[in-house]
């Protein structure tokens, strides 16, 4: 009975926490992701790594932009190392036609921008030198901006990757003169000989 009493103890103080996330308001998806420390990555990039959540399926990488997949809808995440290198700010977007705008400030500058067109929603995402850009469903909305907060939230950065490839001597080809045949005409000592001459 004792071990039971000292394994309940256990699990009561040491128990996690579930924080549930009311999606159906993509502010509250937006505060309480990008509010939480996740140090969670499974893919990395040049120079980076980040989580992808349950549901979402990498396809592709072409240098800087990864292509996920998601529930029928393409994911598109740009990752741009040289703006984290030299701390760009982030310039004004332009918010008139959106159907949902919100500028994000936490950590680092940012925005949600999405914009209606027909039935379909654009959703243009950036954070932490990071963004993602998506066309779904009115359906699909509230789950794409939760994958894509759970991604942009989790982009980290390799500084002395990033440095590597961003400094100015990195790839530079220290030129020299090189004289490849300057000896041909010299003799050599040794000699080819045939197996007959040799007998």
């Amino acid at each position: 009975m004792r071990k039971y009493i000292i394994i309940l103890l256990i699990l009561l103080l040491t128990g996690c926490s579930v924080v549930r996330i009311d999606t159906s308001n993509i502010d509250t998806i937006v505060d309480v992701i990008l509010s939480k420390e996740n140090r969670l990555y499974n893919t990395e990039g040049i120079g980076y790594h980040y989580y992808i959540p349950r549901g979402v399926t990498h396809i592709e990488t072409d240098e800087q932009t990864e292509k996920l997949y998601c529930d029928g809808d393409f994911y598109y995440l740009f990752v741009d190392t040289v703006s984290y290198y030299y701390k760009v700010k982030q310039k004004n977007v332009d918010s008139s036609n959106a159907y949902y705008f919100r500028e994000i400030d936490n950590n680092g500058k940012g925005y949600l921008k999405i914009t209606k067109n027909n039935e379909l929603y654009y959703i243009d995402f950036y954070y932490n030198y990071a963004k993602i850009e998506a066309v779904v469903t009115k359906d699909k909305l509230n789950q794409a901006v939760l994958n894509s907060s759970y991604i942009l939230s989790t982009v980290k950065y390799n500084k002395k990757i990033v440095n590597l490839m961003l400094e100015d001597d990195y790839f530079t080809n220290k030129a020299g003169k090189y004289k490849l045949f300057e000896n041909a005409t010299k003799s050599n000592k040794f000699e080819l000989k045939t197996e007959e001459e040799t007998k």
